[in-house]
This record gives C-alpha cells, sequence and structure tokens, in this order.
C-alpha cells in the first residue's frame, strides 16, 4: 500500500496527532444524508472497498468516513483519544487489550448473536473473518525445487539451498507489525519448529515488512522468493487479479495459525446506529454459507483445513499473555537474538 499524505480534514477528525507517514490510506464514501460513520482500520481499502458499498446499498444516507493505518498505529491512536465510531484490526491481541481496557461500547442485536461463542466476547468485540496465515513463493525462484509442506522441511531446503534465498526471503517485522507479532506468539506457543526456523532465516537475511500485501507484492515481482506467514485472504487476492502463475500458496500442514480479523464499536462513538448497521451486516457475511465475490474469507474453517488441524486463535484473556510488557520484551530479545544474524542488527 502506498502511504498518503494526510488531509486536514483527517488530521481534524483524529484527536490524537498522528504524523502523515503513519496514515497509509484514507478516502470519505459520500452519502445521501449527513450521516457519517468514521472507521479506522487495519485492512486495505482496495480490499473492503466492496463491504462499504455493499453498506451503503442498505444504508444510502450514511457516509463512510475510512482510515487505514497499521495495527500498531492503531492501537497508538486509539490509546491517545482517536475519535471513531468503529476499530477493525487483524491483530487480535491488541484488539482485545483496548476491548479489556474500556475503550469498547457494547452492542447487541439477533445478527451478533448468531455468531458462534468463540467468535464474540462480552457484546464488546466481534470476529468476521477467519484467515490462515500462508506461505507464498515466487514460482520461477522455486524451479526445480521441491515445494515444502511443514516447517521442517521449509526447514531442510533453505539450508540446502541458501545461494537461492540468499535476501530473498521477507517476513515480518515483529518489533512494528501487530499482525506480526501475533502470528509469532501464536507459532511460538504452537510448534517447536518456530524458533528452529528463525535461526536459519537469519542467516539469510531476511527483509522485514509491516504487512502481508507489500511482501506479496515483492513475490509477485521477483524481488523475493518467499513471504513466509502472510494473510492468505491477501495472497488469494493477488491470485485473482492474475499473477502469470508466478505466485504460489503454499498452507504449511504441520501447524498454521488462523486469525480472526474483529471490529468493535468504539465507546463514546458518536453514531452508535451506522456502526451497529456495519458491525450487522459483517456479522451477516460472516456467516455466509459460500464465499462468492467477497474478498474476505467468511467466519469458520473449509472441511479441508479442519482436516489438517488449523483451527482459529481463540478471543479471550490468553491473547493478553505476550501483551505483558516483560513478556513482550523477553520474546522480542529472543527473536532478535534469532535472526540478527541477518537484517534485524541493522
Amino acid at each position: 500500500m502506498r502511504l498518503v499524505g494526510l488531509a486536514l480534514g483527517l488530521m481534524l477528525a483524529l484527536a490524537a496527532p498522528l504524523l502523515a507517514q503513519e496514515i497509509e490510506d484514507h478516502r470519505v464514501f459520500p452519502g445521501t444524508g449527513p450521516q457519517l460513520l468514521r472507521v479506522l482500520s487495519t485492512t486495505d481499502l482496495s480490499v473492503f472497498e466492496p463491504y462499504i458499498r455493499q453498506f451503503q446499498r442498505q444504508n444510502p444516507e450514511i457516509g463512510v468516513d475510512y482510515t487505514v493505518m497499521s495495527s500498531a498505529t492503531l492501537h497508538r491512536a486509539v490509546r491517545e483519544g482517536a475519535q471513531a465510531d468503529l476499530v477493525m484490526s487483524s491483530a487480535m491481541d491488541l484488539q482485545f487489550q483496548l476491548v479489556n481496557d474500556g475503550f469498547a461500547g457494547r452492542y447487541t442485536s439477533d445478527a451478533v448473536l448468531a455468531l458462534p461463542d468463540w467468535a464474540r466476547w462480552r457484546d464488546l468485540i466481534f470476529a468476521f473473518t477467519t484467515e490462515p496465515a500462508v506461505v507464498v513463493i515466487n514460482s520461477a525462484r522455486f524451479a526445480g525445487l521441491p515445494l515444502p509442506a511443514t516447517r521442517q522441511e521449509l526447514i531442510t531446503l533453505l539450508r540446502e539451498h541458501p545461494e537461492r534465498f540468499m535476501g530473498a526471503i521477507g517476513t515480518y517485522d515483529v518489533r512494528d507489525s501487530g499482525l506480526g507479532y501475533l502470528f509469532a506468539t501464536q507459532e511460538d506457543r504452537s510448534t517447536d519448529a518456530f524458533w528452529r526456523l528463525n535461526e536459519v532465516l537469519g542467516r539469510l537475511e531476511p527483509k522485514l515488512y509491516c504487512c502481508s500485501a507489500q511482501m506479496i507484492e515483492d513475490v509477485a515481482d521477483g524481488r523475493l522468493a518467499l513471504a513466509y506467514n502472510v494473510l492468505g485472504s491477501y495472497a488469494a487476492e493477488e491470485l485473482a487479479r492474475g499473477s502469470d502463475g508466478r505466485v504460489q500458496i503454499l498452507r504449511m500442514q504441520d501447524f498454521a495459525n488462523a486469525m480472526l480479523r474483529t471490529v468493535f464499536m468504539l465507546k463514546g462513538a458518536e453514531n452508535r446506529a451506522a456502526a451497529g448497521a456495519m458491525i450487522d451486516m459483517l456479522a451477516g457475511l460472516a456467516l455466509r454459507d459460500a464465499p462468492g465475490d467477497w474478498p474476505l474469507p467468511p467466519l469458520g474453517l473449509s472441511d479441508a483445513e479442519q482436516a489438517t488441524g488449523l483451527a482459529p486463535i481463540r478471543l479471550g484473556p490468553a491473547l493478553l499473555t505476550y501483551l505483558d510488557p516483560l513478556n513482550r520484551r523477553a520474546f522480542l530479545a529472543e527473536w532478535g537474538n534469532a535472526l540478527e544474524q541477518g537484517e534485524v542488527a541493522r
């Protein structure tokens, strides 16, 4: 996503002072009436625009002011008093922390009560997608190599062909990426291969990113051979645009994270009715039987995904474990030690 300048109107709309480079995208979708729904989100505008269009087909009188920022910036902006009605993010742990700390307003409706228990918490926060993390590869740069199906196979492949992958692997900078930190900490809890893989990556001078979209774009353009733990929904969007076979999606069979994209109504929201209408629409789409043409996947997993043992990260207090300052410092220190042979030490 290309960074854009911060418009004067947006600067006035946000109580917290944000630097222009912290806003990744911003657009106002006018309605036929004076109502305006203000949304802070980590979801790319190109991905979420169809949902805004659908919302305005159902509520043509409501305009939508949509601002995109990184999960870490969004988290900080809310804490510093950003004025908005809805907050949406892929970083479940940061979202849950905001809710747990009292930043969310309660909301209930038939639509949200229809969500499964694991996809909502205390009428405060609601999940509307389930999105596995995947590995994305550039087909040409893997020519003649076996495709890994597990982390151990990936570790072996990287060790045996370092010349192929030196400086050509992308992963999250977990110091700055909220989603990257969530995926890394959940993987740490679930598989012993996580740290072995990070040590191998460290010897190959990995490139560190804030966001899935940038990694996928660099894989498609051949600047990267492999991007690790990117959002499957964004990777599928790249394939749908037509990558001419340059991009392939690999799902690790030993373990994979599946994050829930969540939304909550900000406490003190000025337009509660419009915010509730958007939540209800997202909840309804989350439970659809077939994906249709929507960019983001529905809530839940396919039978094939469940057969591999894939399960969503659950909403709940356990998400706060790695956000404890001592735990976070310890994790980042260990992560830095594993990767310090490469780009982290710069």
